[in-house]
């Protein structure tokens, strides 16, 4: 008598029901493969095709002629326009680090939220260059704009002795 265990019928159904389970799961394995491999090309290609539509639409609206108008600023012809961004003319510009607490970097936080001039900084509100702060992030968080309009149409006003003789008074936009 043989203790083979493949002398056993049992096992051998086992054995074949296995390899027939083996068999129908990497069959269904490779069909899901290729339905979702197909699934996410053509998803692929649909977002392919809206963003060529996109950069198309971007350049047509590019070549178009556009004014545009901010408080106090000329109008700007497209050519003053990069990559659908207007592009002030220097002229117009002041430099908005005579401001105590303004610095390069808040100046172009500014410059971005079409703030280019004394006046414009004058005529904004607190409230409003605190939100663009705190959009910034953390690091420009901590600045207080509270007397920033105020340096500004000293600025703007042409008042700099004035100016000059306040933030000496000032350190931080507090008096000393």
């Amino acid at each position: 008598m043989t203790l083979s265990i493949f002398t056993n019928q049992n096992t051998w159904h086992l054995i074949e029901l296995f390899l027939w389970m083996l068999g129908a799961f990497l069959i269904g394995w490779f069909f899901w493969r290729w339905w979702y491999k197909n699934k996410c090309r053509d998803e692929i290609s649909a977002w392919r095709s809206k963003y060529e539509d996109l950069e198309t639409r971007r350049d047509d609206t590019t070549m178009k002629v556009k004014k545009v108008a901010a408080s106090g600023i000329a109008s700007i012809a497209t050519a003053n326009f990069v990559d659908g961004v207007a592009k002030v003319d220097d002229s117009v510009k002041d430099d908005l680090t005579k401001v105590e607490g303004i610095g390069p970097k808040i100046k172009g936080l500014l410059n971005d939220d079409s703030i280019w001039s004394f006046k414009q900084l004058s005529q904004t509100g607190v409230r409003r260059i605190e939100k663009i702060l705190e959009e910034a992030g953390p690091r420009y968080r901590m600045h207080s704009p509270i007397t920033w309009p105020e340096q500004a149409k000293m600025a703007h006003e042409g008042k700099w002795d004035e100016l000059k003789i306040w933030q000496d008074n000032h350190i931080g936009g507090r008096k000393n």
